[in-house]
């Protein structure tokens, strides 16, 4: 029998995933020290026992706000994942099963919206919610890391609609759902408990790469500065 060769990408992407869900789940009972805590004594102080990734230039434990920073950047990957799939899903399925005009004006919406970078489309949406200009906005979404959870959000619908609405344009014309009409099934029901989990191999996949940009997405927002503001810490 021929031995099945070990994947080492997926191996070492496993440990890598393993050691980071650890460290933000022992973060949410224990941190080693207060992450915002300035200490100027410590000021790049070197890896130690005591400071295993050393100190940053306020004197703050790194390994503290990497713990910290991990759930953060967790909590904004899910989020706007959550955002962007959420919607997309529901856009994609419309347009895909409907068609008609429905498929026209949404997609035209999404086509606008895909034309965007999705960095300059954030930003965008960021500057929407700065308090100076929009208190009311700023009050309903709050600051920092949720401004930047909606905004990503909203810019990876695109995305996820144009996947769904391929399969949807596909799964309408197989007999499993041409059956379900005959038996006299609601759309909402075709769309959502018939069609939804054909997909699945195709979405789950979406979602992983989706969870994967969103991260890059929020270091590079950070880069630019409109990021998760300080002092919140971020990977």
């Amino acid at each position: 029998m021929m031995k099945k060769k070990r994947n080492d990408i997926l191996v070492t992407g496993s440990i890598l995933t393993s050691v980071m869900l650890l460290m933000i789940l022992v973060g949410l009972f224990f941190l080693p020290y207060d992450p915002e805590t300035m200490n100027i004594d410590l000021k790049f102080a070197g890896i130690s026992w005591r400071h295993p990734f050393g100190c940053d230039n306020y004197g703050r434990d790194i390994f503290t706000r990497v713990m910290v920073g991990a759930k953060t950047t967790l909590l904004v990957a899910v989020g706007t994942v959550g955002i962007g799939a959420g919607a997309g899903v529901l856009i994609g399925a419309f347009t895909g099963y409907f068609g008609g005009w429905i498929d026209e004006v949404l997609m035209r919406v999404i086509d606008a919206l895909f034309a965007f970078p999705s960095i300059l489309l954030a930003l965008v949406v960021v500057s929407l919610f700065d308090s100076e200009k929009n208190q009311v906005l700023s009050l309903l979404f709050g600051s920092g890391k949720y401004q930047v959870i909606i905004a990503l959000g909203i810019a990876f619908i695109p995305s996820f609609a144009r996947v769904v609405r391929s399969e949807y344009l596909k799964q309408r014309e197989m007999d499993y759902v041409k059956n379900a009409k005959i038996m006299g099934c609601g759309h909402l029901r075709i769309m959502f408990v018939h069609i939804l989990p054909n997909i699945l191999s195709v979405l789950v996949p979406t979602l992983m790469i989706g969870f994967n940009n969103a991260v890059l997405a929020e270091a590079g927002m950070s880069y630019l500065g409109i990021g998760v503001q300080p002092p919140d810490a971020s990977l």
